[in-house]
């Protein structure tokens, strides 16, 4: 039992990664360069909206890629965290691992997260790496995300029944010198998107050698 727990802490355990097939290989096979965009705003922002939007433009273009949302993570792999502070870092430091994962994989991976303090920001910066992290700051007033309000949760946290709510309870920290800015308001996604694609299709295409 003993060696056991050693085991599970880590003491034993040692990484393969040299071992297998390289970043590189796949990327030449998919003919594309990895990166992981991470998409931060407020909820409401239209994050998600754009992520998706951008998703099938690339796929049309012939890109491979994978998406990853607040939602769908804490209905899965995060679903035994809650939004205290702490739970808030862990879970946005297993969400930047999944990333870098696919990252390595070859896989161009697109994180939608409100991710509301630059400290939380950095430690997914950190971990996937300075060089594969691309950061979108979808700004749009919080007067807008609480008329959007699609998923009702403003309302919610206005009457109490959510509580630590970013925007409302809890600051979002603005990201000082994002990769890129977008901004919503009396926007179209599309022009949003084409936008977009000026700026990310120069960083993701495949070098060839």
């Amino acid at each position: 039992m003993e060696y056991i727990c050693t085991y599970m802490q880590g003491k034993n355990i040692h990484p393969i990664f040299e071992q297998t097939l390289q970043r590189a290989d796949k990327e030449k096979l998919l003919n594309q360069t990895a990166k992981v965009i991470w998409f931060t705003g407020l909820s409401g922002s239209g994050k998600s909206t754009i992520a998706i939007a951008l998703e099938k433009a690339l796929f049309e273009k012939g890109f491979i890629t994978q998406l990853l949302d607040g939602d769908n993570i804490r209905a899965g792999i995060n679903n035994n965290l809650g939004f205290s502070e702490a739970d808030r870092e862990e879970n946005i430091r297993r969400i930047a691992e999944v990333a870098k994962l696919f990252v390595q994989a070859g896989i161009i991976c697109f994180c939608s997260f409100v991710s509301p303090t630059k400290a939380i920001r950095q430690t997914a910066r950190n971990i996937i790496g300075e060089n594969d992290f691309i950061e979108i700051y979808v700004n749009t007033p919080l007067a807008i995300c609480e008329q959007r309000d699609v998923k009702g949760l403003y309302k919610k946290a206005r009457a109490g029944e959510i509580k630590d709510f970013t925007g409302i309870h809890q600051p979002f920290e603005v990201p000082e010198n994002p990769d890129m800015e977008v901004k919503t308001e009396n926007r179209k996604v599309e022009e949003i998107i084409k936008e977009m694609l000026h700026f990310l299709l120069p960083k993701i295409q495949y070098i060839h050698e």
